[in-house]
């Protein structure tokens, strides 16, 4: 069986392929904006083009515009191949990309927009231990107690908080897409955004 991973929501455009749960091939481009420019190519330059049994995509949080790329194009590869289509958190691939490394409850810590952070914690099977919340970074720093604190703002966490935490570091990474817990897999193909959106409706 074939499995083609999509990663778009951070500022890494990342897909990979596997056969049998081995790692065919992948692309990772750490690119900031042009995910929607990017992606399908990428997608091309994998073997058969990247034709696979079974496609797995983030749902977020991250870059609004980001999920929602990667979200189409998986729905319309999935149609195209007949293949099934599903869906994973992305803090739950960095908290998975993390225990390679470390040992232990993972706290993964990830840019939210706004001035924000996204933070959740993760035991040590990969499963969350907290819910998602999107935090100012003065409270961020006190909503995780793990050793490890791993995403895009773990530096800047570890800077707020003193040396009492180990940060990784690290964007979302497609290859790593295997070790998400298969209990974390959705059918429903819906974003978490993780925040309430910028736009509002007007008042009545």
């Amino acid at each position: 069986m074939r499995l083609l991973a999509i990663e778009t929501a951070t500022e890494a455009c990342s897909v990979a392929l596997f056969e049998d749960g081995a790692l065919l091939d992948a692309r990772h481009v750490e690119l900031g904006r042009g995910h929607a420019e990017r992606l399908v190519p990428m997608i091309g330059e994998l073997p058969d083009r990247g034709r696979a049994d079974e496609i797995r995509v983030s749902l977020g949080p991250g870059s609004f515009t980001g999920v929602r790329i990667g979200l189409a194009a998986a729905r319309a590869l999935g149609l195209a191949w007949q293949a099934q289509v599903r869906g994973y958190p992305t803090l739950a691939l960095i908290a998975a990309m993390a225990r390679e490394t470390a040992a232990g409850d993972i706290g993964v810590c990830m840019n939210g927009g706004h001035g924000e952070w996204f933070v959740q914690s993760y035991a040590r099977d990969g499963m969350p231990s907290s819910e998602l919340a999107s935090l100012r970074p003065e409270e961020a720093v006190n909503s995780l107690g793990q050793p490890t604190i791993a995403g895009d703002r773990a530096e800047q966490f570890a800077e707020k908080i003193g040396g009492s935490v180990v940060p990784l570091p690290m964007l979302a990474d497609a290859r790593h897409v295997p070790a998400i817990p298969e209990a974390l897999l959705a059918d429903n193909l819906s974003p978490i955004y993780g925040r309430a959106p910028d736009a509002k409706a007007p008042a009545k």
